[in-house]
Formats: structure tokens, sequence, C-alpha cells
């Protein structure tokens, strides 16, 4: 993380990925980094979504690509803005939108955290923050899950009287897991005076969760992060979303929000006005997680129950060793965490990729360690 920290301070998620495949395997056969070169790969290693943009989507991008030589030019991201703040009852100006949610994740870290105010995370739990948290020079506090693998509030509220940022990712990646809406607003009213609660909500569509953008309309000190690239299977069009008072969001600005791909933009919008397009990839990423977990209950496979569209396994081995093996099969999984360096986290992917990747680990998970 500190590599990363050093070279790339903005990492997404994407990034990350591909960090863990090449320190599984450091000298890969297909290029330095460690894309496949079998297109019949399955890849369910970065959280993605398999379903990709859907139809209305694709067709808007195909419809304003022809405007892509010049900025925004017909106004789409004051549209979307517009469309955000209907759904979700707030102004305008408590909305900004970016080229993903990672950067006003990791804008907020720098702006609220420094060499006198902490960052307070779950452990595990998603890094970027970490990453900027580094760069600000902040003390970093992990704090472990619940036994039921929700965020510990009260421990992290308790961490450090001087936290600037205290960030709760519900549900969890990379465990899928759900805190409970009442424990996040308790943690909001008892955080430490002059932090703000950072709480990333890029999953909620999937599992179908209580949101707390609620609160944001009650100008509390707290910021919450959308994303398209979930649900709306738009990871590599980037659009995200940070809601927050205007005051606390133009400490992000300071930072940098570069013009933003019409693309993603009009990709957003027309996905928004799907009415049933969250309800019906909820269901389908539901009943392909599921089977999974039917299958990984038939050969007692160790596992933390998700209600997003990645878990984790404990492989009872090296995590790293693994995820090697599983390459070496044509199935690229997901990384470790310092904290649970035997589970790996496996992304849901389509049914037929899901298959793929079962009969891929029950093979690996046969062979013995020292193999």
């Amino acid at each position: 993380m500190a590599g990363l920290a050093a070279t790339l301070p903005l990492v997404s998620e994407g990034h990350f990925a591909l960090a863990a495949q090449k320190a599984a395997a450091p000298k890969p056969v297909d290029g330095d980094f460690p894309h496949p070169t079998n297109p019949n790969a399955v890849m369910i290693n970065a959280n993605e979504n398999p379903l990709g943009p859907c139809d209305a989507a694709l067709a808007a991008i195909t419809t304003i690509a022809r405007t892509g030589g010049r900025y925004d030019s017909t106004g789409i991201e004051e549209e979307l803005t517009m469309q955000l703040a209907a759904e979700f009852g707030l102004p305008p100006n408590h909305i900004a939108i970016y080229a993903g949610s990672s950067e006003p994740l990791q804008f907020a870290t720098l702006a609220f955290t420094s060499p006198t105010r902490s960052y307070v995370t779950a452990d595990p739990s998603y890094e970027a923050g970490m990453v900027a948290a580094n760069a600000s020079g902040a003390k970093i506090i992990k704090v472990p899950l619940t036994p039921t693998y929700a965020h510990d509030v009260r421990a992290m509220i308790a961490a450090d009287p001087n936290a600037g940022v205290i960030y709760i990712c519900s549900p969890n990646n990379p465990t899928g897991t759900l805190t409970p809406k009442d424990d996040i607003l308790w943690a909001l009213e008892h955080k430490p005076a002059g932090s703000i609660l950072l709480v990333d909500e890029a999953y909620i569509h999937i599992a179908g969760s209580p949101s707390v953008i609620d609160q944001v309309a009650l100008d509390k000190d707290i910021v919450v992060l959308r994303t398209f690239s979930k649900i709306y299977g738009m990871a590599g069009i980037r659009c995200g979303v940070a809601f927050g008072r205007p005051d606390l969001l133009k400490k992000l600005d300071f930072y940098g929000r570069n013009a933003l791909p019409v693309t993603a933009l009009a990709a957003a919008s027309a996905s928004l006005k799907q009415p049933d397009l969250v309800v019906t990839r909820r269901k389908i990423i539901a009943d392909t997680r599921n089977s999974t977990f039917v299958f990984l209950d038939s050969k007692g496979y160790k596992y933390i129950p998700s209600l997003s569209n990645c878990f984790m396994i404990d492989t009872g081995r090296p995590g790293r060793q693994v995820i090697a093996a599983m390459r070496q099969q044509d199935v690229y999984i997901g990384r470790t965490w310092p904290v649970w360096p035997t589970y790996v986290r496996i992304t849901v992917g389509t049914p037929q990729e899901m298959q793929t990747f079962q009969t891929a680990f029950a093979k690996v998970m046969s062979t013995p360690t020292s193999a």
C-alpha cells in the first residue's frame, strides 16, 4: 500500500486487483501487468459487474459520443445532478459528480486528515482511503470487524478523540456484510468534534440496504459516496457521486475535479431512468451468489455470508498461493488482506463463470499445500 501511495496516489479497485495478481505471481508469463491472454479467462477479481452497462446506457453513449470532441456542451452533468437531487430530495449544491467514487473518497481523506487528525477504518475494508491518509501523513487506525463482520462503530469512535475521518463501507468491501443503519447513525452522533463520517455506499444497490443519504439533508458532518461501477456495470466508464453539505464538498474541490467524460454522464443519466434495473440486477447477482454458497457448503469450505457481489473464502493456506494456482486455471480471483492472509475475495460473476470457478477452486483445494 505504501508503494502504491508513492507511485499512484489516486487508486481504484482496478489498481488493487492488478497489484494483487502481480504480487501473487511476480513473474507473469503474459507481461508486466497480469492481464489474461486467454479471452475466455474468468475475471472475478475486481468486484466488477459482468452484465456491463444496460442497453439504455449503451444507446446514450453511442448518441453522445458524437459530441465527444467537445467538453459537456449539452449540459448533461447538470441534468444528472438534477436527477440525483430529485431522487434523494437534496439541493443540487449538496451533490458533486466525479469520475468514479474513489476520487472523492481519497479527496475527503486528504481534506479532513493530517498528521494530527487520524483516519479510522474497519479491518479489513477498502484500502483507497488508507492510501490517501498515508499521503497526508495521517495516523491510520484499523479496528477489527465485529463477530458478525459489521463495523465496530463504538470501538471506531473511541479509537482516537482527534480523528479526522471515520470511514464506514457498508456493504463492506471485501466481506459484503452490512453495518446496521442505527449503528452508523450512532457513530454520526458520537464522533469526535471536527471529524466527518465518510460512508461508502458503493454496493448498497446490490444489498438493498438502508441508505444514510437522508443525513446529508439534515446537514450533518457526513459525506456519502455512491458509484455507477457496481450495480450499473460502469466500472470502466467511471462515474461516481459525493453527497454532502456544500462547505464539506468545497474542501474536496481543493484537490481538483476534472471535466467528466460525457459518455459516463450520459450513461449514468440513462441508467437512472430505468425503473426496474436495480431490482432485476440485484436478483440476478443474489441468485448467482447464493448458488455459489450452496456449492461451498456442499464441499465444507468456510466463507463469510455476503449480501453483496463479493465474499471471502478461508482457504486454510496462504491466499496468494491460491490466487496464483487459480490463475493457472485461467480463473482470476481477488486479493487477500493483511489481517486475514488465508482469505481470498471472490467477485460474483455470471452463472457460467461461477461454475468454472467452482471446478477450478475444487481442483486447487484438493492439491496439497506443499505442491
